[in-house]
């Protein structure tokens, strides 16, 4: 089975009919490591689904990169604001490594509403995507990046071994050397 057709199903039931249609429109790319998939500046005009890779979504910010969040398979993933809005993106997405994807452009996407699967696919999607980015604010905002590493360890999140030190750190708002600190402190035998 198709895996976009296997993750559409984990939210809502799909015809083959309706499947079909969806299949039909979307193209497979292969992107390298480090390859920017949207830049800073560009309208994005696809959504895509990661089937095999790791993403990162930073922003520049006063000469340096600020990581926002992290895309892990199986995953559809996009710029929100720009593709739907229609304005610039803020921010920038990048693979961390080999990253195998399916994109679906704008114009498809948007034909593609008058199937119910289709309509009732995105708008979970959506609610899913919003409930995280609360999350996310919330942990902010309410714990130290110390605490948030700690959880990030205990949940055994890839992000820990996959993401390099620098974006790791920048994600939790601290320097590099902090986190390293942080590491340090962590596994000294007295915690």
């Amino acid at each position: 089975m198709h895996p976009f057709r296997q993750f559409i199903l984990q939210y809502v039931h799909l015809p083959t009919k309706d499947w079909e249609k969806i299949a039909s429109r979307l193209e497979k790319r292969v992107f390298e490591k480090g390859t920017l998939l949207l830049r800073e500046g560009e309208i994005c005009n696809n959504i895509y689904f990661l089937e095999a890779g790791f993403l990162r979504y930073f922003i520049s910010k006063d000469g340096r990169e600020v990581s926002k969040f992290f895309t892990q398979p199986p995953y559809c993933f996009t710029s929100q604001r720009s593709f739907n809005q229609r304005i610039p993106a803020n921010e920038n997405i990048e693979a961390l490594e080999e990253s195998q994807v399916w994109l679906l452009k704008r114009t498809d996407a948007i034909e593609l509403f008058e199937l119910k699967s289709w309509n009732e696919f995105v708008r979970k999607l959506v609610q899913e995507v919003q409930f995280f980015t609360e999350q996310i604010l919330e942990d902010i905002q309410n714990n130290t990046a110390e605490i948030r590493y700690q959880r990030m360890l205990q949940a055994g999140s890839p992000l820990v071994q996959k993401v390099p030190l620098k974006h790791l750190a920048s994600y939790l708002g601290i320097a590099p050397q902090s986190l390293s600190r942080i590491r340090k402190n962590l596994s000294s035998p007295s915690n």
